[in-house]
């Protein structure tokens, strides 16, 4: 059985007593048996721990009323994925997507997982993703590259990309996903699916870290309904003072409507100022016609941010973690790493990271927070603001790879002084950041953003629009979306491989 259906609803058929959760799980189990070995989105499966949980919860309900079910976790005896990066479960394996770290095993479960438990979610493995998350295409060495459930030989993208063919070929019916730099967005553009990048502090963290990517980084998920989004959203929204970024609670019960016209600006141009390409121009308009056909006053402006400079300070940062992790899992492993251990980006981010100046991230983390006022006052004008997420549909696998003299520049990059080696890193990600660039500032600058399936090309290829808006408004994105859902806009359905 395929998962034609968001998770909401199985849940509250579980609830009714129409399926039971061991039912869901053998589903979810057969179809990632059928649909893996073509797609290669999933990397462990735990079948014995699901179907003994799923068992346990089965039970459960045959001593429950009628109303003693309806008050069980929202997600309760619902299967789904894990992304295989950072979302542990102790005694999963996690190998963010790495050589490095096949064997890993978590000793604990982390809270942003725990949280998925205590919802009642019932975790059958973990989905693919590139090596520790770095690219916006899921091609790991380790795992192999994700294929696209609308045709093989192109990538759903990253680095949620296992996460977002998994739930698009209806493997499960919703999947976990992360997002530092459009790695929710991407993949739900790619494929056709909502992917809510909520505001920095609102999902819950730790204890394994507290500000990942400087909080560049979120834990969510996929999905393809505005309820499953809103549902999850409930579950894992937190309010941690012993964190370092927190937002107010979404103290709402339900997602009411909109109760008056927005202003709305939208933006046509390409990563760097230029114009964008026609497909993507294309999906901007399609988004644009149909919030006005709702009402709202849409207005072509844009942020005019240095995206440039966002860019470079965004990969600087970026190195200094990454230098920062592989120290760690050098110590754990008692062992140096090697060029040939890793891929060569991450050896390139790594190496890079070791020479930033402390100065050089002040100053970087000070743009980010400047980034984010100028934002805000943005958002003075203008409700939220409709933005491409990709420059057209999903890549071909092996479009963004590097070629061998990159790489052997990455192998000695020991030879370059720091400015050249963070301009090494620039010209690697150059090719798909001018493809899929319009991402990661909202990030570094904390305010929410949600990808929507409004438009697919002549060729059945879909293209999603991101909606930001500002700090903490994440509900006032749920609205929107479900707006546009109700108006039969949000095309979602799973594409059977």
């Amino acid at each position: 059985m395929l998962f034609s259906q968001d998770a909401t609803y199985y849940a509250n058929q579980v609830k009714k007593g129409q399926v039971t959760p061991l039912e869901l799980v053998e589903a979810a189990l057969e179809n990632i048996r059928d649909l893996n070995p073509t797609l290669n989105a999933v990397t462990t499966v735990i079948a014995e721990n699901a179907l003994q949980e799923a068992r346990e919860k089965t039970a459960l309900l045959d001593k429950l009323t009628p109303d003693q079910r309806a008050d069980l976790p929202a997600f309760y005896g619902v299967p789904t994925l894990l992304k295989d990066l950072g979302q542990l479960l102790k005694g999963l394996r996690s190998t963010s997507g790495a050589k490095i770290l096949q064997d890993f095993v978590p000793d604990a479960t982390n809270h942003y997982t725990q949280a998925l438990v205590d919802a009642g979610f019932i975790i059958v493995g973990t989905s693919n993703t590139p090596e520790f998350g770095f690219k916006g295409i899921s091609d790991s060495k380790a795992n192999g590259p994700v294929q696209s459930p609308f045709q093989t030989g192109y990538n759903p993208g990253g680095s949620s990309g296992g996460a977002a063919a998994a739930l698009k070929s209806g493997m499960v019916p919703i999947a976990m996903a992360s997002d530092g730099g459009g790695s929710v967005r991407i993949p739900a553009s790619y494929t056709g699916l909502i992917g809510l990048k909520p505001s920095r502090g609102r999902i819950i963290v730790g204890p394994d870290g507290y500000r990942g990517w400087q909080g560049a980084t979120v834990n969510f998920g996929l999905t393809r309904s505005v309820r499953d989004t809103w549902a999850l959203l409930k579950v894992l929204q937190a309010e941690q003072y012993e964190a370092p970024f927190m937002v107010p609670k979404i103290t709402q019960e339900e997602l009411t409507d909109l109760k008056r016209p927005l202003k709305i600006a939208y933006s046509l141009k390409g990563v760097m100022g230029q114009d964008l390409g026609d497909q993507a121009r294309a999906a901007i308009l399609h988004a644009k016609n149909q919030l006005e056909k709702l009402g709202h006053n849409l207005v072509e402006d844009d942020p005019g941010l240095d995206i440039a400079k966002s860019f470079k300070g965004y990969y600087m940062m970026n190195t200094i973690e990454a230098a920062n992790m592989l120290d760690g899992i050098q110590e754990s492993l008692g062992r140096p790493i090697q060029f040939e251990d890793v891929e060569p980006l991450t050896w390139l981010m790594s190496q890079a990271g070791k020479n930033v100046k402390a100065t050089a991230l002040s100053r970087v983390l000070d743009e980010w927070d400047q980034t984010s006022v100028y934002l805000e006052k943005f958002f003075q004008k203008y409700d939220a603001i409709v933005f491409p997420i990709a420059n057209g549909p999903a890549p071909k696998q092996g479009q963004f790879d590097p070629d061998q003299d990159l790489i052997d520049r990455i192998k000695d990059i020991d030879r370059l002084d720091p400015d050249q080696q963070q301009d090494l890193l620039w010209e690697y990600f150059t090719p798909s950041h001018n493809y899929m660039g319009f991402n990661s500032h909202i990030n570094l600058a904390g305010q929410p953003s949600i990808a929507l399936p409004l438009y697919q090309t002549d060729q059945g290829w879909p293209i999603g629009v991101q909606i930001w808006s500002r700090k903490g408004a994440d509900y006032l994105l749920l609205q929107i979306a479900k707006q546009l859902e109700e108006a039969g806009q949000l095309k979602t359905d799973i594409q059977k491989v």
